[in-house]
């Protein structure tokens, strides 16, 4: 009974492979993923936002919306950026 566990690992092992063979190179700039909404963004963000960082626009503007508690995050780590690096007064 213990040959079987052995079986489905190297049959997912091997579905896992052959699926992966479809994916384009790391770092391909042509890759799909990187022209879904990745172009719009970069046409549209100064134009809708008018805010001059686009990854500042995209996440307190565009990516705020549809995820929950984004702009939350972000500004959590605004704030611990700034606790961390403050001056401390001796």
């Amino acid at each position: 009974m213990r040959i079987l566990p052995f079986i489905i690992v190297i049959i997912t092992g091997s579905l896992l492979i052959w699926a992966g063979q479809d994916m384009p190179d790391f770092g391909d700039p042509d890759a799909p993923a990187h022209h879904h909404v990745a172009d719009w963004y970069i046409e549209n963000s100064h134009k809708d936002v008018a805010v001059e960082n686009m990854v500042t626009s995209i996440l307190a503007d565009y990516r705020g919306y549809d995820t929950f508690g984004e702009t939350t995050v972000i500004f959590t780590a605004g704030i611990a950026v700034i606790l961390i690096l403050r001056r401390r007064e001796d």
